[in-house]
């Protein structure tokens, strides 16, 4: 549940409407959430985002006018705070990676369970990503493939990191949340917050899921 009462606002894009229906009907039951609007294809749902400005975006990827990836990409760049989750069926290298390339905060596949979906959008809400396993497994396969190039050395901005931030960056790519990270140390969640920014900037990555996908890359965590 969020703080205070906070309600979590959602934008559901999808081009069927059975599906955008489902997901309504299910959100709609939750206390902290609430369906600001629906579109059918990812131009409507650029231009919904620009004028409801929702938290958090559920975005199929397959859709006419304009795809999941060209869509995300242009939300992110409205810089309105809307944080995109990818829902969709499909799974392939050539999905997943230009999805989140594109600002995906999460990526999610239609067989997730109505209550792990709710629990992923409270999650990004709160600015922690949420993978599908099988997406989890193929980044990792695929950003350990990337970094194997001998001779590569230390990557810039690792070694800025303090013993203590290089440890909650891998608890973040292992998909623990603040508050389990600040259980596992003894400290604050905004103590946690603080070191997450902290190695954001020095990392030189945007978010929580570029911050995972940089950890996995460089060996920082195991599968």
């Amino acid at each position: 549940m969020t703080v205070d009462g906070e309600r979590i606002t959602v934008l559901i894009v999808d081009d069927h409407q059975v599906v955008r229906q489902g997901l309504r009907t299910f959100l709609e039951l939750q206390d902290d959430i609430e369906v600001v609007g629906e579109a059918e294809d990812g131009a409507a749902a650029v231009e919904l985002v620009a004028r409801v400005r929702p938290d958090v975006v559920l975005m199929d990827l397959v859709m006419p006018v304009l795809d999941g990836v060209g869509a995300t990409r242009k939300v992110v760049e409205l810089d309105v705070g809307a944080k995109v989750i990818v829902l969709t069926s499909f799974a392939g290298d050539d999905d997943v990676f230009p999805a989140i390339q594109a600002g995906a905060t999460s990526y999610l596949l239609k067989d997730v369970s109505p209550d792990d979906l709710v629990a992923a959008i409270r999650a990004v809400h709160r600015g922690e990503p949420r993978l599908h396993p099988a997406v989890a497994q193929k980044l990792m396969a695929a950003m350990r493939d990337g970094s194997s190039e001998p001779g590569s050395g230390t990557p810039a901005g690792l070694d800025e990191l303090t013993e203590r931030e290089l440890e909650v960056v891998r608890l973040i790519a292992q998909g623990r949340s603040n508050r389990d990270i600040a259980d596992a140390f003894v400290i604050s969640e905004k103590t946690v917050k603080t070191h997450v920014s902290h190695a954001l900037t020095k990392l030189g990555v945007k978010d929580r899921t570029q911050l995972a996908i940089y950890a996995i890359k460089h060996g920082l965590v195991d599968d």
